[in-house]
């Protein structure tokens, strides 16, 4: 990779990785050499690093030429603050008000109000710091969040949550309206914070892919994949074919099941119930047959570092590869109902827009990215074992509305079966799992995977096989954002419907 002023080492990852220092005064101007170059912003964290002698470190990791970049910038111990990057990347907004929250370094300028505290811990505490307990029991305060107030004639406020009717996590939506028509929704989120940054520190290098595939229920198998991915990297282990294809095998059946779940409830809240009984229905013979499989619905605590906890039973080839063909089958027919239903199409056209140009602006990610003609797809990708063998076709649409995301999901779910039945079909000799052996001094290494929902990284730092720190970020940053604009012009009844199309996770993000 070339980039000018960086000098760039190879990070250890499975994945084309490299990593290079800037000066706190270089960073804006480097972050706007990137983006002129094409790349994105994916992940923003901060570490304390006093106990080394160099203060704190603010990590910044893109996207640049189908390859991660992670910038390091060294701050001071004291008063620790570096230039607001909202401006060139907006998604970087939420995620540098979180850096402060949790670690106390400050962004100059910006938005300052504060993100994930909740007053849940005390201002001048910042839990990520070495010197903070991990769980001292702070008693919870009451914070008063300024929101942004619009004005005018006619203008009332509808707040929404963050307890909800249903049994989706919490958050809060404040809608700005006129009548039924929505001028302005800002999200409040954080509520599902439950420290697992903190709970990384001090397990064995090994062990955390537990916690790591507790993260996002919905993407167990996108977080260990990610977490195994960094911590093979921190000795600089491959593995062997067979286990790499046994996870995207693992992979590709929890996006086909999000999907499948996806669209049941997306028809729901079109007012056509069938849509919801049918994919349900096609959803649990998927979890049923997962667990005939691998012993688990949901596929979770299956990919380890070193590979695969359970192999694939040579006697079920066939009932997977049916399974396939019956769902590509039935998924077809209720495509065909779900085009041809005048009332569900009038619901989902021009619904929720999301424009190419403003999702290429906001840094919009995963499916509903794609949804709106942004070409990012981690598994095509050049490096990316074994999706490189496997020549995934990456599923566009330029229309941008719930109609758009709807149909993304659908022809994903084509491809992951067709990708399920070539690697069942393919599937390499060999051993599913090797043991690793404990990585000797200080290592890092990092994973990058695209889940069903989007791209799911976990950067990883550890000190003779114990970690030191572990970032783990959700595509679920890049795209709450874009839905506050993808409401604006709609209507109050509209919001369950597209929020639904976006399916974003509150608990992904909420570290």
């Amino acid at each position: 990779m070339q980039l000018a002023g960086l000098t760039l080492t190879k990070v250890p990852s499975a994945v084309p990785a490299w990593r290079g220092t800037v000066a706190p005064t270089a960073l804006g101007s480097t972050c706007a050499a990137i983006q002129e170059h094409g790349g994105r912003l994916t992940a923003l964290w901060g570490a304390d690093d006093r106990d080394r002698g160099v203060g704190f470190t603010l990590h910044v990791l893109f996207v640049v030429e189908h390859a991660l970049l992670w910038i390091d910038v060294s701050l001071p111990a004291e008063n620790p603050s570096f230039s607001d990057l909202s401006a060139v990347f907006p998604c970087a907004d939420r995620m540098q008000r979180a850096v402060h929250d949790l670690v106390g370094i400050r962004h100059d300028g910006g938005d300052q109000r504060p993100w994930l505290r909740h007053a849940a811990w005390p201002a001048d505490v910042f839990p990520l710091r070495r010197d903070v307990s991990a769980g001292p029991g702070w008693k919870s305060g009451i914070e008063a969040y300024p929101f942004v107030q619009v004005s005018g004639d006619g203008v009332h406020e509808i707040p929404v949550g963050p307890v909800h009717a249903g049994i989706i996590e919490p958050g809060h939506f404040r809608f700005s309206i006129v009548g039924e028509k929505v001028l302005r929704l800002e999200e409040r989120l954080g509520y599902k914070h439950k420290g697992i940054e903190k709970r990384f520190e001090g397990l064995d290098f090994k062990d955390g892919v537990y916690l790591a595939g507790r993260i996002s229920g919905d993407s167990t198998v996108a977080y260990a994949w990610a977490y195994s991915m960094a911590a093979e990297a921190l000795g600089g282990y491959e593995l062997q074919p067979r286990p790499l294809v046994l996870r995207a095998l693992m992979l590709e059946r929890e996006r086909i099941a999000n999907h499948l779940g996806d669209l049941g409830y997306l028809g729901n809240d079109g007012g056509f119930a069938f849509g919801l009984a049918q994919f349900s229905r096609l959803k649990e013979d998927v979890l049923r047959l997962n667990e005939r499989l691998f012993g688990h619905r949901f596929l979770m605590d299956l990919v380890v570092p070193g590979g695969v906890a359970c192999d694939l039973p040579s006697n079920m080839a066939s009932p997977l590869l049916e399974q396939c063909d019956a769902l590509e089958r039935e998924v077809r027919v209720l495509r065909a109902i779900y085009d041809d239903h005048a009332g569900l199409q009038d619901r989902f056209l021009a619904c929720g827009y999301l424009t190419p140009q403003l999702a290429s602006r906001l840094g919009v990610i995963g499916l509903a990215g794609r949804a709106s003609q942004q070409p990012w797809d981690a598994r095509v990708h050049p490096g990316h074992e074994p999706y490189d063998r496997l020549e995934v076709k990456m599923v566009t649409r330029r229309q941008g509305d719930v109609a758009a995301r709807v149909a993304v999901r659908f022809d994903e779910i084509f491809e992951s079966l067709r990708l399920v039945r070539k690697m069942v079909e393919e599937l390499p000799l060999g051993p599913s799992h090797i043991a690793l052996p404990r990585p000797n001094g200080d290592q890092v290494g990092v994973g990058w995977i695209e889940g069903w929902r989007g791209e799911v990284l976990v950067a990883l730092e550890a000190r003779e096989g114990v970690i030191r720190r572990c970032h783990a970020h959700d595509p679920s940053w890049q795209n709450w954002p874009a839905l506050e604009h993808a409401i604006i012009g709609n209507i109050v009844p509209d919001f369950p419907l597209i929020n639904k199309s976006f399916n974003l996770s509150y608990s992904g993000q909420d570290l």
